[in-house]
């Protein structure tokens, strides 16, 4: 799942139909890729979103208690 989420993030112009038929063989359904391929290309979205639009990220703090 994660090789398939890395390649679609970082080169989706080289997906092909093996990468789906990978995630089948290892006991993905059709509508667990479908939800993989989702969300994957939601945050590709969003994050471009954000960056283009030069959105700083917020300071995170671990520890609440500070």
């Amino acid at each position: 799942m994660l090789t398939y989420a890395v390649k679609l993030t970082l080169a989706p112009w080289e997906m092909v139909e093996a990468d789906v038929i990978a995630l089948r063989e290892v006991g993905f359904s059709d509508a667990a890729i479908l939800d993989i391929n989702q969300v994957t290309g939601y945050y590709a979205f969003v994050n471009r979103l954000a960056d283009g639009l030069g959105v700083e990220l917020e300071a995170y703090q671990l520890d609440k208690r500070e």
